[in-house]
């Protein structure tokens, strides 16, 4: 009687929760962007634009460098006012060069608006992708196990991100 009423109770336990089971998948959206030929040619955009702008401020910085180096050689042979203006020069050059770095790699700096501009609309394209997907295949949740999110296990076989790419028309 007991056994009974344990096999019922499981049944009727499992076939209530079964109800409630959401359909779910895994992408991998870093391995998306990395098989896009787009993608790769925006990042080499973008990290060619970034070393120039390094190679611009590196030249500040040599500069700087140099300048505070003359400086201190020359320092005890020059006059109270002549060391005030030298002084004037390296904190206006030092303040350039910390304006510089921050204009080009500071928060929401130009680094940021080219990522914008190259990199955000393949994103864009991606997660339209991955809401196409979602939709046709009734999926309630597609999680993302690339950087930032922290998967423990993935079934590989939830692992959607070549039907992403298929969607976008790349392999």
């Amino acid at each position: 009687m007991i056994k009974k009423l344990l096999v019922t109770s499981l049944f009727i336990a499992g076939f209530l929760f079964s109800g409630f089971a959401q359909r779910y998948a895994v992408i991998d959206s870093k391995y998306i962007l990395e098989k896009m030929p787009e993608y790769k040619a925006a990042q080499q955009k973008l990290d060619q634009i970034s070393e120039q702008w390094q190679q611009e401020i590196d030249r500040k910085s040599t500069e700087l460098d140099k300048m505070n180096k003359d400086y201190d050689a020359e320092q005890v042979m020059l006059s109270d006012d002549l060391k005030k203006k030298r002084e004037d020069q390296l904190f206006n050059k030092e303040k350039e060069l910390k304006d510089l770095q921050k204009k080009r790699y500071g928060y929401e700096g130009d680094l940021f608006k080219k990522r914008q501009e190259l990199i955000k609309p393949i994103q864009d394209r991606v997660y339209n992708a991955v809401q196409k997907l979602a939709i046709s295949k009734l999926y309630d949740f597609i999680l993302d196990k690339s950087e930032g999110i922290t998967v423990i296990f993935a079934d590989p076989k939830l692992d959607k991100s070549d039907d992403v790419l298929r969607e976008l028309g790349v392999k």
